[in-house]
């Protein structure tokens, strides 16, 4: 059964749209500070009425400068399906998570074992979320494929140096045809221009999750429209 979070990205494909999923993130370890004094809960509504299917909020407070609580009031204020990024390595956080209302938890591939990814994997899916799993490299995704994920990140930074690379959606194009059977996928950071994104519908993803891009444009909406380029290849549809 298709999850919220994966519905919201198949509907806008069937539109003929790859999804652009934003990222709401106050603070970039590699560009700083990114509201200059915006409020997030009231940007990620403005996206939601521009065409956003679903959103992505940044929870870990030291780096990211994220919260437990915008979580909590972004889900309430825009009612599309949200999903919690954060350093997630134990069940609790999994817990506070649904109770959060997230209709979607990432899961790093690169901050722990297979055998607690298995675990968070499964626990995410026992609490009514689905498992997104972020992959960065071809190994990764080998382990998404024996995990039999079916909405896998393919982030085209490096988030054990916090993103301070300069990765794109090449990364995307290069570990995209691994994926597994099936899978939804999301192309992750990196991912500046139209241009960028028109890279990435071509490798076959289904969605872009773009953050600082959004945040440092001169004008977000017009950013946010442009991202939405057409996606030829017909919807993934998991069973």
């Amino acid at each position: 059964m298709t999850g919220r979070f994966s519905a919201a990205l198949i509907a806008e494909n069937a539109r003929g749209r790859l999804a652009v999923i934003p990222d709401i993130k106050c603070i970039s370890p590699k560009e700083g500070d990114l509201l200059r004094g915006r409020d997030p809960v009231a940007t990620a509504q403005s996206l939601v009425r521009g065409g956003a299917p679903a959103l992505s909020v940044v929870t870990e407070r030291e780096r990211f400068g994220g919260s437990a609580d915008l979580l909590r009031a972004i889900v309430q204020a825009t009612g599309v399906p949200v999903l919690r990024k954060d350093f997630i390595t134990r069940a609790d956080q999994l817990v506070e998570t649904a109770e959060l209302g997230a209709a979607a938890a990432l899961l790093i591939c690169a901050i722990t074992d297979e055998k607690n990814l298995a675990a968070l994997h499964e626990k995410t899916l026992a609490l009514g979320m689905e498992p997104f799993v972020e992959v960065h490299t071809a190994q990764e995704m080998e382990l998404a494929r024996r995990l039999g994920a079916r909405l896998v990140g393919i982030n085209n930074r490096d988030i054990v140096s916090l993103e301070r690379d300069d990765g794109g959606p090449n990364r995307t194009a290069a570990l995209a045809p691994g994926a597994p059977a099936g899978a939804l996928l999301v192309s992750e950071s990196g991912i500046l221009s139209p241009e960028d994104a028109r890279v990435a519908a071509l490798s076959g993803v289904h969605a872009i999750l773009v953050g600082t891009a959004l945040w440092q444009a001169p004008d977000m909406d017009a950013m946010h429209q442009a991202l939405r380029v057409e996606r030829k290849a017909p919807p993934c549809a998991p069973s």
